[in-house]
């Protein structure tokens, strides 16, 4: 019986985590894992922090990931990703587009907008793999495509053959938008994770 894997996909209302949870969902679940996946919505509306939990194993009991138990954490935007840290595991990954989007509190001035934090994160010994998935999208056709560019990216740190997840973008992307993303995650791909 295989342990079950966590990987939270983390971003802003609208960005299309949506689609890349099901990507990712289509994926564990062709290579024959139990798959949960849960989301969990603050304002979901466009601005709002969203959160997706997918788990993975033989047999999945719960879709909640708790603090300290993410394989991976997949950040539409870096504030995102510092604020959800403390669930990844030690020896965890996150792989972050380093777009910035200011919450709230820094529109109305009443917070600033934290600096460094790739830096802060790769202080504490965490495996980042960050990308500029918004510029990406935009040279595949769509700035849309950010999230499948994401996955591009994370496809590079998950055991699964590239088909796979090629199959799986085919699945879940209407027949209009496929070619498009299909770029959008070539081109995520092409970013690996640096070696320490």
């Amino acid at each position: 019986m295989s342990e079950s894997k966590s990987i939270m996909i983390v971003g802003v209302g609208g960005q299309g985590s949506l689609l890349a949870s099901r990507i990712l969902g289509n994926v564990l679940l062709n290579q024959g894992h139990d798959v949960k996946v849960s989301e969990v919505h603050g304002m979901s509306q466009r601005g709002g922090s969203v959160v997706t939990y997918v788990k993975y194993a033989d047999k999945v009991y719960s879709p909640i990931v708790e603090l300290g138990e993410a394989d991976a954490i997949i950040s539409f935007e870096l504030l995102e990703a510092a604020r959800y840290v403390s669930y990844l595991k030690k020896g965890g990954k996150i792989v972050v587009s380093d777009q910035q989007i200011d919450p709230m509190p820094v529109i109305t001035g009443a917070a600033e907008y934290p600096g460094d934090i790739l830096q802060k994160l790769k202080d504490k010994g965490i495996q980042v793999l960050a990308l500029d998935a918004l510029t990406l999208a935009k040279e595949a056709g769509n700035a849309k495509a950010a999230n499948v560019v994401l996955m591009g990216a994370l496809s590079n740190v998950m055991e699964f053959e590239e088909k796979v997840w090629l199959d799986a973008v085919r699945e879940c992307v209407p027949p209009k938008f496929l070619e498009l993303n299909l770029k959008a995650f070539a081109l995520g791909r092409q970013v690996q994770l640096e070696e320490k």
